[in-house]
């Protein structure tokens, strides 16, 4: 059984910008991302995209202008773009966190509970094998992004996060 946090809904699908899944109700951005280098030369570009060895804290004075941030993983076994999502969500960031690569069903989940809320993987992944993983852990004990009460907090009363 689907966690309610990850419902399957319209609108869950490939988009016109490769976007498989994406957990968001705004428009997407309809620009290319920039890199790291570029974006923090230039004062107008509102998307932009982190690669492995970027650190994502360069961003952190711009996030009130950024609507997109794009993190690349180039290879599934890459997971320094958890980390970027964290700093990034952890430091207010409320834009489209798209994870983009060779993403793989056993990691959206994951990816999800760091932050991530588009996913754009290289290959398609199946949206029933997505839907499970979305939902296959309805209890979490870290603190999440993804608005999920951690057990602990509610085994001691607390209900939000």
């Amino acid at each position: 059984m689907a966690d309610t946090n990850f419902p399957a809904r319209e609108g869950l699908g490939v988009s016109p910008d490769e976007v498989q899944f994406r957990f968001r109700s705004d428009e997407p951005v309809d620009h290319a991302a920039v890199t790291v280098d570029s974006f923090l030369d230039q004062s107008n570009a509102t998307a932009v995209r982190i690669e492995p060895g970027d650190d994502a804290r360069a961003l952190l004075p711009h996030l009130d202008r950024i609507a997109l941030v794009e993190v690349n993983f180039p290879v599934f076994g890459d997971g320094r773009g958890y980390s970027s999502a964290r700093i990034l969500r952890e430091a207010g960031f409320a834009g489209e966190l798209r994870a983009v690569g060779d993403l793989l069903v056993d990691q959206i989940g994951f990816l999800r509970r760091c932050g991530f809320d588009a996913f754009a993987p290289d290959q398609p992944i199946n949206p029933e094998d997505a839907n499970a993983a979305f939902g296959r852990w309805p209890e979490v004990y870290q603190p999440t992004t993804d608005g999920r009460v951690p057990i602990w907090q509610l085994r001691h009363g607390a209900s939000h996060g």
